[in-house]
């Protein structure tokens, strides 16, 4: 009943600034943006007045990969808590590469906080293969992480 992920969504405190970073940073193609408020988007998110900006992006055109989803809400408090990969919750994002080399100069380049460099996997014991991998952060200090497959 249940099929694929239809999207990842973020909630972000600054709409542009995270529009910027994940297609100018990341390279992910902006899709296209929406505004949702009324007593559909009152009951969705369970909040009175709500206005919500929200913008697609995606680094796939393969209809499987699901886009990344920025939520921004307009004139309603937002609480910033700092993710943690230790908390209950969703823990990360993970992105594909086939150069998670590049990809970490080029984060370091942009000033993006990296949790650590690229660390080497072998998982190929419990059937999972090889993988480079490492975590960093948002603007926002969201959590996410590259991974490229050996």
């Amino acid at each position: 009943m249940i099929g694929r992920i239809y999207h990842v969504g973020l909630t972000v405190s600054d709409m542009d600034r995270s529009i910027a970073f994940y297609r100018d940073v990341l390279g992910l193609e902006f899709q296209g943006k929406i505004f949702m408020s009324g007593e559909e988007t009152d009951r969705m998110f369970g909040k009175k007045n709500c206005q919500a900006r929200v913008a697609y992006l995606n680094g796939s055109q393969n209809v499987e990969t699901p886009p990344v989803e920025l939520i921004q809400f307009v004139e309603n408090e937002t609480h910033h808590a700092q993710p943690d990969l230790f908390a209950t919750s969703i823990s990360e994002v993970c992105f594909y590469t086939d150069d998670i080399d590049a990809v970490y100069e080029n984060l370091l380049a942009h000033q993006v906080v990296c949790l650590s460099e690229p660390q080497y996997f072998d998982f190929t014991a419990q059937g999972f293969g090889k993988s480079k991998a490492f975590y960093f952060r948002d603007p926002d200090g969201i959590i996410l992480e590259m991974m490229q497959p050996l």
